[in-house]
């Protein structure tokens, strides 16, 4: 442990605004990693002003802001384009035929009366000059009169703006460049606070191209601590002067990523999960657009439920998580990653801890206490990840029998030895060996606890009861008293345990389970990272720190304590994220509890129709406009109407029909079970999305692939 108290696989603690120092060796700017064929561009060097000047308007919940075009809520209603080509060229034939026949004179001279009103006789002479140019005047005038009127009987300008140049413009023409106090690479919110130098410091480097993202996000976080009053305008004023855009780095030292598999926009803290579909069953405004994430949205926490092989893990957990590690690198955000080992999470280049449980190479352990120095809360959390999935599945249970069994032996041997039993150690205890519960009496005695050795006889006399839970317990810690972890969850202080008491710092953490023959294990340390989670993170004093657990995996995770503690997250500035291959891996008393304490849902294609069933149920039922169409044929007997009748048909490819149409208000289930089962096509999914603002979009159809 450090001085401080903390655990040294924190490495992580230092001042978000770091003290000036001398300018490293070697280039200001570190080379870029090489990014794999086909990832997404990095807004770095040249491109990164014109990253930082794209327009990012607000939008709804869950759109892609970068480079977002509003649209319309109601879809403007379009003529299908055989009608609309049929009607501009009949349109144009009735114009040149009515023109045809006031020119031959077949509709008589009518016409021509305001004209021969208008002009004096003297003009009326042979080869007049004046009557030539009047004239002519007058027979544009009116064909111009005919041409607008037949322009919009046939639409001419909605196939001007469907098929015309308007339709040719792929991209607008680029914007001017805005003003210096509304330019954001020339930093104007530093100008206005009277750190001018600093600001030219940096607008000098992102104009250099040694300006990224995530430089530019650090130290817009970084600034938010001096406006908070957390760090001082001087501390950071030295610091830009003397490091540039390499100023208040995180402490790996790291600037970005090795790579980038994901589109993110770290100005709105956006990643680009997937394009909404064009489907009449997404809102008008929503079709077509990119679909994003963002710690606003984390903050009310995700569960992703779809089988294997649907997407879970490359299409949400990856980009969820690599979006996180560059909050964290920016100063925003902890994260936590649990998944198997192999799962495809990142590398570990990315992270600043990785604990390969059950690996011998690992250079990190788990703290099996959390980091705490309180029996009791050590007893709580260490129940509710050994026996929690045993509890009764109702909302209002608990787990506090077993809760209390282990405090009976945690705070006296805590007290003799001054530490917390190991694995080994704890299971003894709980087994009742008469050999160590004699020791630690013994020790109580000679130090004088009183109150602790009252402890430590009811639980002698407990274990004599048939249905005490120490068994069970035993039970159960005998999993993690295996071989294989031999070497882990040490307390003696030899090895580098991490604790999620480190999460009030912008750490990145990836905790890879042994799946290959220890998946009961593997359970119970899911479960113990989410309740050491949901713990830490509700006593935080800074909260302004994102901090995101992302579980890969949470079959057998999800128990009472665990929903109780997911809503908890939300407003301690925290979120989780949860992914099942189906929710019959819930107790079917937590379904309903864990869908509504989940801001964002998201079925992927492939769910079942039962799993379907319960979130049709949770996203509820809307009203929506019925249209019942009747179409009769209509038969014509003349040859004149069957004439008719075959220009009609002509025009808009179908036959004459006399259509009657009912429209009625009726409520329908947003999704049902059926076409959550059956109509989302592979790589898809239908999410819905809350904020912390408590803003939502409704299910969407979203292709995970766009």
């Amino acid at each position: 442990m450090d001085s401080d108290g903390t655990h040294e696989a924190r490495g992580t603690r230092a001042n978000p605004v770091p003290r000036p120092a001398a300018p490293p060796e070697g280039p200001a700017v570190p080379p870029m990693p090489t990014a794999p064929p086909g990832a997404p561009p990095r807004p770095d060097g040249s491109a990164f002003l014109a990253w930082l000047r794209t327009p990012r308007p607000k939008a709804a919940p869950g759109v892609w802001r970068f480079g977002h075009v509003p649209r319309p809520e109601e879809e403007p209603e379009a003529v299908p384009a055989r009608q609309l080509i049929s009607g501009a060229v009949i349109a144009f034939l009735v114009g040149w035929l009515i023109w045809s026949l006031l020119w031959n004179g077949y509709l008589g001279g009518w016409w021509l009366l305001p004209l021969y009103a208008m002009i004096p006789d003297s003009w009326a002479q042979p080869h007049s000059f004046g009557a030539v140019v009047v004239v002519y005047a007058y027979y544009l005038l009116i064909a111009l009169v005919i041409l607008v009127g037949v322009g919009r009987l046939g639409r001419w300008g909605e196939l001007w703006r469907r098929y015309g140049p308007p339709a040719w413009r792929r991209s607008a023409p680029p914007s001017r460049p805005p003003a210096p106090e509304e330019d954001p690479a020339e930093w104007p919110q530093l100008r206005a606070a009277g750190a001018v130098d600093a600001a030219e410091r940096l607008a000098a480097e992102a104009r250099a191209g040694l300006m990224r993202d995530v430089d530019h996000a650090r130290i817009a976080r970084a600034w938010q601590g001096v406006r908070s009053g957390r760090h001082s305008l001087a501390a950071f004023t030295g610091a830009v002067l003397s490091d540039g855009a390499a100023a208040c780095l995180h402490p790996s030292g790291a600037r970005d990523l090795p790579a980038r598999q994901a589109r993110h926009d770290l100005l709105t803290g956006q990643v680009r999960l997937g394009t909404t579909a064009d489907d009449p069953r997404n809102p008008y405004a929503y079709r077509g657009t990119g679909l994003a994430l963002g710690p606003d949205l984390l903050g009310t926490s995700l569960l992703a439920v779809g089988p294997a092989g649907s997407g879970k893990t490359g299409s949400v957990v990856r980009p969820l998580a690599e979006s996180l590690c560059l909050h964290a690198l920016a100063g925003r955000a902890a994260v936590v990653v649990v998944g198997a080992a192999g799962a495809g999470l990142g590398p570990a280049d990315a992270y600043d801890v990785v604990v390969r449980i059950g690996n011998p190479e690992s250079v990190y352990d788990l703290d099996l206490y959390g980091g705490t120095t309180d029996p009791d809360e050590a007893a709580a959390v260490l129940a509710e990840a050994l026996v929690g999935d045993l509890a009764d599945p109702h909302p209002g249970s608990d787990s506090r029998r077993s809760t209390t069994v282990l405090a009976q032996l945690l705070g006296p041997f805590r007290a003799v030895h001054g530490r917390f039993p190991s694995v080994p150690e704890l299971r003894q205890l709980l087994d009742g060996a008469p050999g160590p519960l004699a020791e630690l009496r013994k020790g109580l005695q000679a130090s004088g606890h009183a109150s602790l050795l009252r402890e430590l006889d009811a639980r002698e006399r407990q274990l004599a009861h048939p249905g005490d839970v120490a068994g069970v317990l035993a039970d159960r810690i005998a999993l993690l008293d295996r071989p294989a972890f031999a070497g882990f969850f040490d307390t003696s202080g030899s090895s580098r345990p991490f604790s999620l008491k480190a999460l009030d710092h912008p750490v990145r953490v990836r905790i890879d389970l042994p799946q290959r023959g220890h998946a009961d294990a593997s359970r119970i340390l899911s479960r113990l990272v989410l309740a050491q989670f949901t713990a830490s993170v509700t006593v935080r004093e800074d909260r302004s720190l994102f901090a995101c657990l992302v579980l890969d995996d949470a079959t057998g995770v999800v128990t009472p304590e665990a929903v109780r503690g997911i809503q908890r997250l939300r407003s301690a500035g925290a979120g989780a994220v949860l992914t099942l291959r189906t929710l019959d891996d819930v107790p079917r008393p937590l379904r309903g509890p864990l869908l509504g304490a989940t801001g964002c849902r998201v079925a992927l294609s492939g769910l079942t129709p039962w799993d379907g069933q319960d979130f049709a149920e949770v996203w509820g039922k809307e009203w929506t406009e019925a249209r019942d169409v009747t179409d009769r044929q209509i038969i014509a007997e003349t040859p004149a109407g069957k004439a008719v009748h075959m220009l009609r048909r002509v025009i808009t490819g179908k036959a004459p029909t006399a259509r009657a149409v009912t429209v009625r208000q009726v409520e329908r289930e947003r999704w049902s079970a059926s076409e959550l089962a059956h109509a989302v096509p592979p790589g898809h999914a239908v999410l819905s999305l809350t904020d912390v603002n408590g803003e939502h979009a409704p299910p969407l159809l979203v292709d995970l692939r766009g």
